[in-house]
């Protein structure tokens, strides 16, 4: 095989409880890569359609993943990528991740697969720290494995699987507006209570072990978050309303979608995913704030081939 085209996954960071460790996978929105081997070695971004976004290889997320992969690999050529950009960036579901995981499992996947999954989220961890200064990897392990992950440790690394309810929907809405990951995690202040801290980890065990228990109601109860949500809330328009309204719609919880402005809702059941997203919708059309809207199954495949 010498050339791939992939769908890789818009996804939804810290779920509330789990700041830079928790994360899930969407199935109805992402980016499309088309890679393909070259003989020449190196990587060149040949085209982004979408979005204006850097060619350069080294300034673009993309190719500096791809560039961790080819240092670690055995190949003497290179790769050409093309890029369809249908997540913008800055809104919170994953956008950076979506290119660097796409670039690594596609080239992998050209490659005979020499890398496993965790090595593949090592390498797309990169390029998350070129985009927000930090090689995070609660966007790109749901990206790359599919499904909720859980990041038990960075050093090392640790990712663990984590089973999805069958029922379980995300409603994503984003007010168009860009936040910056990179100024967004600026705000947060570097110290937390003990009292915060029994808070929120009991809440990210709760998360965890409602959905291994398929217990939706353990779901809802735990997606708090005492630390991060609080300070960068305030960046969001409407947010108290939209989360509040979305409760009375039905969804089992909400948060703010990795850092920001896209708030996300997890719901049992697509019909009320539905009556969440209009609550959503109406909250915004109220005071005039223009938006996108996501309706979408937990994907548990992650980035896959679909040409």
């Amino acid at each position: 095989m010498e050339e791939i085209k992939v769908f890789c996954p818009a996804t939804i960071a810290n779920v509330s409880c789990g700041f830079d460790v928790l994360g899930l996978a969407l199935d109805s929105v992402g980016d499309e890569m088309t890679v393909r081997k070259t003989s020449e070695k190196g990587i060149r971004i040949t085209k982004i359609l979408g979005q204006d976004l850097p060619l350069e290889t080294e300034n673009n997320v993309a190719g500096v993943a791809g560039l961790a992969l080819l240092e670690k690999s055995a190949y003497d050529g290179g790769f050409e990528i093309e890029i369809n950009k249908l997540i913008k960036p800055g809104s919170g579901i994953g956008s950076s991740a979506a290119s660097s995981t796409g670039a690594v499992w596609a080239m992998n996947e050209l490659l005979g697969k020499p890398f496993s999954n965790l090595e593949l989220v090592q390498f797309a961890m990169q390029g998350e720290k070129l985009a927000s200064d930090v090689a995070h990897a609660d966007n790109v392990a749901p990206a790359i494995y599919g499904g909720f992950t859980l990041v038990r440790s960075y050093e090392p690394l640790d990712i663990i699987p984590i089973p999805t309810p069958s029922e379980l929907y995300a409603t994503v809405i984003h007010p168009q507006i860009e936040v910056k990951t990179s100024d967004s995690r600026k705000i947060l202040k570097t110290t937390i209570t003990l009292k915060q801290g029994i808070q929120q980890w009991g809440n990210l065990g709760g998360l965890v072990a409602g959905l291994f228990k398929n217990d939706y109601e353990l779901i809802g109860r735990s997606l708090e978050d005492h630390i991060v949500e609080p300070i960068r809330s305030i960046l969001i328009p409407a947010f108290d309303d939209i989360k509040a309204n979305a409760l009375k719609a039905g969804a089992l919880g909400s948060g703010i979608s990795g850092s920001g402005p896209s708030i996300f809702a997890l719901s049992k059941g697509e019909e009320t995913a539905k009556k969440v997203a209009e609550s959503m919708k109406e909250t915004y059309q109220n005071i005039g704030v223009d938006f996108d809207i996501h309706i979408s199954k937990v994907n548990s495949q992650g980035v896959k081939k679909i040409a």
